[in-house]
């Protein structure tokens, strides 16, 4: 376990799934954590009191970041929610599932993907920054989709690519505060919001054989490389891209 005590933080997309796996790692490391939903407020008050059965400390959020006041309102509920304290971590983990194939896209769709992956999340630090105390640390979930070329997942990707270029470029332009901005990329990762659709691609064994660690991620998988990311231990890295997918199509398996 690392140490979080008397750290604050906020996990978008927390109500459920990666997302909710960080929430609850970064708590029961003893940070204060702003859990934000978009809709689904019994899911989020869920991981809300899952995080408090465990003696945790958490607070839920809820804002449609795909809205144009998106981002005002989950800036609005952090602070109310923080009651006078700094913000220590945030972590951009919302985010959109893909639109399926160029074929099926649309420019509704597109924009959609857009405005939640990419837009919300440059503009949530933008707004946080005041908030965000000198050796902050802000980490974003991309994914191992921008190494890989999957078809069915382009317009997904290409947001994902644009996350991964804004950890950079904002690595290099806040680290004279000392803050560290890093990203992690999951790959296949089983959740309990899509085990079902995983199913439906084919059976586990083939995304396994195609992973070096010969398994699927779970949630828990990734939060332990967030909480780590989110802690005093990770102080002197900042500007990269920690591959949380188990080694997803690395080459020929010997």
């Amino acid at each position: 376990m690392t140490d979080l005590k008397n750290k604050t933080a906020l996990v978008t997309g927390a109500s459920r799934g990666i997302g909710r796996a960080i929430a609850t790692r970064l708590a029961a490391d003893g940070a204060r954590v702003g859990v934000h939903y978009a809709g689904d407020e019994a899911a989020a008050h869920h991981t809300v009191e899952r995080i408090e059965r465990a003696g945790g400390t958490a607070f839920p959020l809820r804002a449609d970041l795909g809205e144009p006041d998106g981002v005002d309102t989950l800036i609005a509920g952090l602070e109310a929610g923080l009651a006078g304290r700094r913000l220590d971590i945030l972590v951009n983990s919302a985010a959109v599932p893909p639109a399926g194939p160029i074929q099926d896209d649309t420019p509704n769709s597109f924009d959609t993907v857009f405005a939640v992956n990419v837009k919300a999340p440059y503009f949530t630090v933008q707004k946080a920054l005041p908030l965000l105390n000198d050796d902050g640390r802000v980490i974003n979930l991309t994914s191992a989709v921008t190494r890989i070329a999957n078809p069915t997942q382009t317009s997904f990707a290409m947001a994902k690519g644009a996350l991964a270029t804004m950890t950079l470029t904002l690595a290099s332009q806040l680290g004279v505060r000392g803050i560290t901005v890093n990203a992690v990329a999951p790959g296949v990762t089983r959740t309990e919001t899509n085990t079902a659709v995983i199913a439906s691609l084919g059976p586990e064994a083939q995304f396994a054989a195609i992973t070096a660690l010969d398994r699927l991620g779970e949630a828990a998988d990734v939060a332990d490389v967030v909480a780590f990311l989110a802690s005093g231990d990770a102080r002197w890295i900042t500007g990269q891209t920690i591959d949380a997918s188990g080694g997803l199509y690395l080459g020929l398996r010997g």
